[in-house]
């Protein structure tokens, strides 16, 4: 492949904030227990190794920095490399070009270029077919003459007026299920040249700014996104595996030499994601008689070893948990014959003040949530081992920050405990003084996650944090109010809360915010304790979960991520979604654009 070559200078390696103004689990056997007891484990991996050069250098050389290489950009995912080029399409000598085709209308304008030197075979063949662009609709037209691609791929995008950011991700992989299925091996793909609208009722609703929607950057991120998790598959335990993909390489075209630095910045980002959500997946999936609160704390350290410059572990066990007086968190996994463990995962990427206050994600790590005393029925109580996918995300995000190399600090909690019911569990009517001193009386033993996390949520006030996220499969109720596609979102501070609703529009990963007012906080109190753990009534049981969680978060700015919905789909499509982890990593970018934004300022 003849290919230019050429010296691009990246005047930043973080592209300013997008779109914006230069601003189910979870409804929460007499064994003897594990002879292993944890306490405070030394921190691991504190080697102080020179500085890994990344994707993203340290803060101190984000002045010029220079790259120098040839115009075709090229990364390897997981399975798939990827490319971004700058060439004639007709020229380049790939298995099948991808290109969008609108219902009812002419040529695309990428179609209308290649028709000509097509000789018009493009337009004939597709008044033959009748081809109408309905979306999900494909043509294969091979072989084209004059074009060295042996054929090309034509996706139905429906109305070019309907054609939003959910379409686009659904075209995109429509068009790899295509590629896969018809056994090409390479293809460019230009549906990232197609335009993009905005439909999003969250977005009208929260006037958020979306011209980022036709941001080549913005699309090819999402496109590698999208395809990395067409392709994802969880088969280590299965004996009979899936054929390996024949689709080895996708190239992405932009129209401009200038496009290229930001296009392949996007293209980094968009494969970090990717394997923050592969990650999430891969541990939310994994059965619960493996996947317990030690096995977190392994998968812990063994990302902290791969990224020893800038990342350590430690784990908080049952006796150091005993000493802090971590009664609601213990009460939790006092039912099981596994020990909890809060695994304390340290990223420091902030190397010009090594002293900045960290951002610190706590998620909820039930391992397996019977739901103790208050049993759940046994239908789908399987699904119960999803009730760690907020511990899962926190580790995701943890993997895509560390993969970026983020000038940022970053502290991860995995708070991973297991609810069962025998004599020694927890039960309806105790009283347990929490780690805040505060009391709480356990009405249901289901509602085990506010339990786990109350504790968590005071523990994390000794780092001074900046802001804390919790990320948690917390209530069946957000599921009745939201379903499976936003997640709930409540705040203390109202700029966190807004920089999280933007983070969530641009990463195509929505949630809504739901208040958190004195009305419903009156629904948890108690003749007995502080508080109950539950409200008095259903109504409104996401917001009152909330509410309890408030009232614990009281010395930092606190945002809470209910993800029972979210975190995985209904239905016969089983299996971990990987969210939030595209909404946290997309507001930690933003994080940095808004500093340097500051700093020059």
């Amino acid at each position: 492949m003849a290919i230019l070559t050429a010296k691009i200078v990246l005047k930043h390696l973080y592209p300013p904030v997008l779109g914006v103004a230069a601003g189910r689990p979870g409804r929460e056997t007499d064994e003897r227990r594990n002879t292993t007891r944890f306490g405070r484990i030394p921190a691991a991996n504190n080697a102080a190794a020179s500085k890994a050069k990344g994707i993203y250098p340290s803060s101190e050389n984000l002045k010029d920095c220079e790259y120098s290489g040839a115009i075709e950009n090229i990364t390897k995912g997981d399975k798939m490399e990827f490319n971004v080029i700058n060439a004639s399409l007709e020229k380049q000598n790939s298995d099948c070009i991808v290109v969008g085709f609108f219902r009812s209308s002419d040529l695309s304008s990428v179609a209308k270029k290649l028709n000509p030197v097509s000789i018009d075979y493009i337009n004939t063949l597709l008044k033959r077919w009748e081809f109408k662009g309905k979306i999900g609709q494909t043509l294969l037209l091979h072989p084209v003459p004059n074009l060295l691609p042996r054929c090309i791929l034509l996706m139905g995008c429906s109305k070019a007026s309907e054609f939003d950011e959910h379409r686009y991700k659904q075209v995109m992989k429509k068009a790899i299920t295509t590629l896969e299925d018809n056994g090409l091996k390479e293809a460019i793909c230009l549906l990232t040249q197609l335009d993009v609208k905005s439909l999003s009722s969250c977005q009208k609703a929260n006037h958020q700014k979306t011209d980022y929607l036709n941001d080549i950057d913005w699309k090819i991120r999402q496109a590698v996104i999208s395809i990395q998790e067409t392709l994802y598959l969880f088969e280590p335990l299965k004996t009979k595996k899936t054929p390996p993909c024949k689709l080895e390489k996708i190239l992405f075209q932009v129209e401009k030499n200038s496009e290229l630095a930001n296009a392949e910045i996007a293209l980094q980002q968009g494969l970090a994601i990717a394997a923050g959500i592969k990650a999430t997946k891969d541990i939310a999936n994994q059965p619960p008689n493996i996947c317990n609160a030690e096995y977190l704390h392994t998968q812990a350290c063994e990302l902290a070893k791969k990224h020893s410059a800038n990342m350590t572990v430690e784990a908080i066990g049952e006796e150091e948990m005993t000493k802090l007086g971590m009664n609601a968190y213990l009460a939790v996994g006092r039912g099981s014959k596994n020990e909890s463990l809060m695994s304390i995962i340290k990223y420091k990427g902030n190397h010009s003040d090594q002293n900045a206050k960290p951002i610190v994600l706590v998620g909820k790590g039930i391992t397996f949530d019977s739901g103790g005393i208050s049993l759940k029925p046994a239908a789908s109580m399987d699904q119960m081992k999803y009730d760690m996918c907020g511990a899962a995300t926190v580790y995701g995000v943890m993997c895509a920050l560390a993969q970026l190399k983020l000038p940022l600090n970053v502290i991860g909690v995995l708070a991973g405990c297991e609810n069962m019911p025998s004599s020694k569990a927890y039960r309806p009517g105790d009283i347990i003084t929490t780690m805040s001193g505060q009391t709480v009386e356990v009405i249901n033993t289901d509602a085990e996650g506010r339990m786990v996390l109350c504790d968590a949520l005071t523990y994390v006030e000794r780092f001074d944090p900046e802001l804390v996220i919790d990320i948690a499969t917390l209530t069946g109720a957000c599921v009745t109010a939201l379903g499976n596609h936003i997640s709930g979102l409540m705040a203390n501070h109202d700029a966190l809360a807004e920089e999280l609703m933007t983070a969530s529009e641009q990463a195509g990963d929505r949630a809504w915010r739901l208040p958190l007012t004195d009305e419903y906080t009156k629904q948890l109190d108690s003749n007995f304790a502080d508080m109950a753990n539950i409200g008095g009534h259903t109504a409104g049981g996401a917001i009152t979960a909330g509410c309890f969680l408030s009232r614990f978060t009281t010395k930092y700015h606190w945002a809470h991520l209910d993800i029972a919905g979210t975190a995985l789909p209904s239905g016969k499509e089983k299996g971990a979604t990987g969210r939030p982890v595209a909404l946290l990593t997309q507001f930690l970018l933003n994080r940095i654009s808004k500093q340097q934004s500051n700093t020059k300022h």
